[in-house]
């Protein structure tokens, strides 16, 4: 049995942290996680083979006799994430936790092209914001590293909690808060009081500071008492960064202003949608809160591109093509929706897959997108899944991407800007190579 500074000690000797046996690189640490269709521990051989110099298993039938290359355990999961915690104190790095139904990848990385401009920190990288990819991210902190930026994620009520318990940040940003994983949350309010458990691990800290959006009521509502640094719109009161929106066709240009500052930056970005400015304003106030020159984060907002399929313009031989198909809830829909609508284009086509894991809420869900496509001015609208199908509505629709594709083999739109949005489960990505 391996008490946790044994095992910290092993870690400390080893240059990396690995889950996957395929991937082990030489002097790393392998933890033999299980899933619904694997089991980690029938792996850790052949992880030690390839290069790992210690493993952590948790089953006694894989455990060598008197091979001190084997660390038992017993649950690897629970020890990879104890070890992040413990290496987290260790440290005593700064860090900022953020979470929220919509942005929070971006926004995160948005924060970090600004902070990385004159700070080393660490952050999350794409998308590991769950109970393996949270540690995974603490692992790799370093004392060199002046902050980290960690992303949080949840799909159930705790989930929040068990990744703060993990990080203990210093700092919180919740984006915002919408209708999304319904199925798992039960409600719009269960996603709030989800999401607000980074409010209360940080309101129990006592000397944390979030940072929050002024005008945001949910999250005003349930920040009461505590230390703050809002940013709004100009005209707000009180906030450290203000700003406004001066263009969106395609791309967000703001301009912004600090407080005690006259001096107003204009920056043009490289990100689609209106609903992105909060997300950039977000970045620009955790940058003054942690002083970085203003004409860099100018610099760092106009250069960052983004990635992922994640409100990006992507100009074809054939079409221009707008795409969100990572994730899709309600929320997210309706302001990409109303986003499009407004911008200035010729041709706009919508392709539309469904919103997953809405649970009851669902159809109802999915009716109100199809109710507000009638009232749009899309010269074409083509939607995706099971759910779509089940709408009262006259558009297209097909069962799956593969029927989709089929027909977009036949008949390739044509000059036209073409808005993507869906879950990832839908697959929409696998159709940009037609348009």
């Amino acid at each position: 049995m391996s008490d946790i500074e044994t095992l910290y000690r092993c870690f400390l000797s080893c240059d990396c942290v690995t889950t996957d046996s395929r991937n082990c690189p030489p002097n790393s640490l392998f933890i033999a996680l299980k899933g619904a269709s694997f089991n980690g521990n029938a792996f850790a051989a052949q992880a030690i083979e390839a290069g790992s110099r210690y493993a952590v298993i948790d089953e006694p039938a894989y455990l060598p006799e008197g091979d001190a290359r084997y660390l038992l355990v017993p649950d690897c999961l629970q020890a990879l994430q104890q070890l992040a915690n413990y290496h987290r104190r260790q440290l005593a790095t700064p860090i900022i936790g953020i979470t929220g139904t919509n942005g929070k990848t971006t926004t995160k990385e948005l924060i970090a092209a600004v902070l990385k401009r004159q700070r080393h920190i660490l952050y999350t990288e794409g998308n590991l914001n769950n109970a393996i990819g949270v540690p995974l991210t603490l692992l790799r902190l370093k004392p060199e590293h002046e902050l980290a930026v960690v992303e949080m994620g949840a799909s159930h009520p705790g989930d929040i909690k068990e990744l703060v318990d993990i990080a203990e940040p210093d700092y919180g940003l919740i984006t915002n808060v919408g209708k999304a994983h319904l199925q798992g949350f039960g409600s719009l309010e269960g996603v709030i009081r989800t999401k607000g458990e980074l409010y209360d691990f940080l309101r129990a800290k006592g000397e944390a500071t979030l940072f929050i959006d002024h005008d945001n009521p949910y999250l005003q509502a349930i920040a009461q008492g505590m230390r703050r640094v809002e940013y709004g719109r100009e005209g707000d009161e009180g906030v450290a960064v203000s700003g406004r929106i001066t263009g969106n066709s395609p791309f967000l240009a703001l301009s912004w202003r600090a407080a005690g500052h006259e001096e107003e930056h204009s920056v043009q970005t490289h990100l689609i949608g209106e609903y992105n400015f909060c997300n950039v304003l977000a970045a620009i106030a955790i940058g003054c809160y942690f002083g970085i020159e203003h004409q860099e984060i100018d610099t760092a907002l106009t250069t960052y591109i983004p990635t992922n399929n994640r409100s990006q313009l992507m100009q074809t031989a054939h079409n221009t093509l707008i795409i969100d198909a990572y994730n899709a809830n309600p929320t997210s829909m309706m302001a990409a929706l109303n986003n499009f609508e407004h911008m200035q284009a010729a041709q706009k086509m919508v392709i539309l897959g469904d919103m997953r894991e809405l649970g009851a809420e669902s159809a109802a869900e999915h009716q109100r997108i199809a109710d507000y496509l009638s009232r749009c001015d899309f010269s074409q609208v083509v939607l995706v899944g099971s759910e779509f199908a089940a709408a009262h509505h006259a558009y297209p629709t097909y069962p799956d991407v593969e029927a989709l594709k089929e027909e977009l083999t036949l008949h390739q739109p044509q000059g036209a800007t073409i808005l993507i949005k869906g879950s990832n489960g839908i697959h929409l990505n696998r159709i940009i190579e037609l348009l």
